[in-house]
């Protein structure tokens, strides 16, 4: 199963938290959010990382230049639209970055809205579902309606998000079969501050029922 850690800002938290056993890490290029990070960051976050870990920009509302802007000059292997991008949006974005893994995340209001899924289906490699909050993009700590999202199955792969800790992950996946997770405020000081006690006892307790 993936694990992605989301909202990276610190260089030197990026190996550790991948070393603990993260899958992908997650880079916020949204520059009204708390966990905003620069080309820069990104690219000095990047540096010590293993090839293996899947590196990801979160863009909202932004161009696809913008994003392709970013993602080449990155070296970023993915990029996750937080925002209201259209399925004719993440076409075009396609067709800007072939190689590049696309992830469609959903701010899920209802059982219904869970429906437009189907619409991204033939041009989104992954998608993501987060707590839908009416100001904020993610990184809320608020929960979905898990019962909700139990007969979910797209004919992609999916992450869960939203409110996800160490404490509620095995409950998580008790109910639930996501194909990743992924976490950010969940394991935090403060926004952009992983708490890296939090990271190793998510792993830990991970282990314990996926091993």
């Amino acid at each position: 199963m993936r694990v992605k850690i989301c909202g990276i800002t610190q260089p030197q938290q990026s190996l550790a938290i991948a070393s603990l056993g993260a899958t992908a890490l997650g880079f916020i290029c949204v520059p009204t959010s708390p966990r905003y990070v620069t080309i820069e960051q990104i690219q000095a976050a990047l540096v010590p990382l293993p090839k293996n870990i899947d590196t990801i920009g979160v863009f909202a509302n932004s161009s696809t230049t913008q994003i392709s802007d970013t993602v080449i000059a990155s070296n970023l292997t993915g990029v996750q639209l937080h925002g209201d991008e259209s399925p004719e949006f993440c076409y075009q974005l396609r067709q800007s970055l072939p190689d590049v893994e696309i992830i469609k995340a959903l701010r899920v209001r209802s059982l219904e809205h869970l429906q437009t899924t189907a619409n991204y289906i033939d041009y989104v490699d992954t998608f993501l579902l987060d707590a839908y909050h009416p100001q904020q993009l993610g990184g809320t700590g608020q929960t979905l309606d898990w019962q909700m999202l139990q007969a979910f199955s797209p004919s992609r792969p999916w992450f869960l998000a939203g409110g996800l800790t160490p404490d509620n992950i095995i409950y998580a996946l008790n109910q639930l079969h996501p194909h990743g997770i992924d976490l950010s405020s969940g394991v935090e000081l403060s926004p952009g501050d992983k708490d890296l006690d939090k990271v190793a006892l998510l792993f830990a307790r991970l282990n314990s029922v996926l091993m």
